[in-house]
């Protein structure tokens, strides 16, 4: 998938957008008629039974069926770190790239236990963007070169797709995203992320203030993601775009990630269908943006790791709700006696 020469780079991105499919009506009804029929009393299985007809509006596949899930990680870095708004010093971005590459993380154990496929893209962690307080994060043409460079993440024949990310200070920019994008108080998008003490909180607070107040107003939201984002988000927000076009469903992660999907939300509400919400993190403005988005998460483990860990503990719930689905027997395959 690649952007036009001729147009503006972002008039490109808002046109994939306005050409966004709907669900599939017709694999979404064979479905239900199938699940109706199944050795259960009806809704008996809950949110598994919403999953299954989740995956097939979206994949256009019924019954559902994974075959190739995979967690794909955008890392990247961040001027605004080296204002102390992390516990953490931005040379944990490089070592953490290095550390999936070599089995390490959290993330590499969930997704050997669940089979799922892991792929780490590095977006330049060497280079931090300049400090939201003080410059714009990227260009109109980078943001967008960015985004697309998100969107071939699901080259390979990729049938569900897990969003992650990882970057020292990414819980600032993306705090900086949701006030610019949903306004309100910069406090009201903050919290400690990687663990920070109350004077970084503090130092978090005003950057995300400074960050936002040199938007001067402005509400578009591909020039809130390229001036307050970071390039984890942009590319993440065109993986977003890219997977709804392709018929791929996706699962969000955590705080980060929902800053990608919020973009997405902001330019059409309906945007996020083709998306599951893996999580309410610890952060406490997820619950906050999950409430004004009109999302519902899978479950609360007062997780706030990031790497996408969240999304793939949901993706095994995913992989059961498809497998019940198209495993279970039917009355009439089991002569088993339905209801009366």
């Amino acid at each position: 998938m690649s952007l036009s020469e001729t147009a503006l780079p972002f008039d490109d991105i808002r046109n994939l957008v306005k050409s966004m499919p709907g669900p599939d009506e017709e694999a979404l009804a064979k479905v239900r008629e199938r699940d109706s029929q199944l050795t259960k009393p009806g809704g008996s299985l809950g949110r598994l039974e919403e999953i299954a007809e989740w995956l097939a509006a979206w994949s256009g596949k019924a019954p559902p069926v994974i075959t190739r899930p995979m967690v794909a990680i955008f890392a990247s870095a961040h001027g605004v770190a080296e204002e102390g708004v992390s516990a953490f010093p931005s040379a944990v971005n490089k070592q953490m790239v290095e550390n999936f590459a070599a089995g390490g993380a959290a993330i590499n154990q969930i997704c050997r236990v669940n089979d799922i496929g892991l792929k780490v893209f590095d977006l330049a962690v060497d280079m931090p963007t300049p400090s939201i307080t003080r410059e714009d994060a990227m260009d109109e043409a980078n943001c967008a070169a960015t985004m697309a460079y998100g969107m071939e993440a699901l080259a390979g024949g990729i049938d569900l797709i897990c969003l992650g990310e990882m970057g020292i200070g990414n819980t600032t920019v993306a705090a900086a995203v949701f006030h610019g994008l949903f306004g309100g108080n910069a406090a009201d998008w903050i919290g400690r992320g990687t663990g920070v003490d109350d004077e970084g909180l503090e130092r978090k607070r005003a950057a995300v203030e400074k960050a936002v107040a040199r938007l001067n107003g402005e509400k578009d939201p591909l020039e809130i993601l390229r001036r307050t984002g970071g390039r984890e988000i942009a590319a993440m927000a065109g993986l977003i775009i890219a997977a709804r076009l392709q018929r791929v469903p996706v699962i969000v992660d955590g705080f980060v990630t929902t800053a990608a999907a919020a973009v997405v939300y902001a330019m059409d509400p309906a945007g996020l269908d083709h998306c599951l919400f893996a999580h309410v993190s610890a952060e406490h403005a997820h619950a906050r943006v999950l409430e004004h988005m009109g999302k519902d998460a899978l479950f609360d483990f007062g997780m706030r790791l990031g790497e996408g860990s969240g999304a793939a503990l949901a993706a095994g719930f995913v992989k059961v709700a498809a497998e019940t689905h198209s495993g279970m027997a039917t009355f009439a395959d089991a002569g088993v006696s339905e209801k009366s």
